[in-house]
């Protein structure tokens, strides 16, 4: 298991993820991806899920670029895995390029 840092595309705080290194993340979206089921955090099974929904403040302490513990917004983001079809990597909608950001740093 490794920690992740992402980024609440509502307003910036940064909230870690316990998960497996394996996972391979997509993007970080305000909305749902149409036609994509989402995990909870904690759920167990969240690895054969399309992503995670996070909800900014209540999924782990969230915090500001500079580590100072900030409350979150409370507003939903979810977390896209990467996704294929018969071989054919899926885009997200919107398309993460130019969107929201994660951080692997922390």
């Amino acid at each position: 298991m490794v920690e992740v840092s992402y980024y609440c595309p509502h307003c910036g705080a940064i909230t870690v993820l316990e998960r497996p290194a394996r996972l391979a993340d997509k993007s970080v979206t305000a909305r749902k991806q149409p036609g994509w089921e989402y995990a909870a955090p904690d759920d167990s099974d969240r690895e054969s899920a399309d992503g995670i929904a996070l909800r900014c403040g209540e999924d782990g302490e969230p915090t500001n670029r500079d580590g100072e513990t900030v409350d979150g917004c409370g507003r939903p983001f979810y977390l896209n895995f990467v996704r294929f079809r018969r071989g054919v990597e899926l885009e997200p909608d919107p398309p993460a390029e130019g969107g929201p950001r994660f951080d692997f740093r922390r």
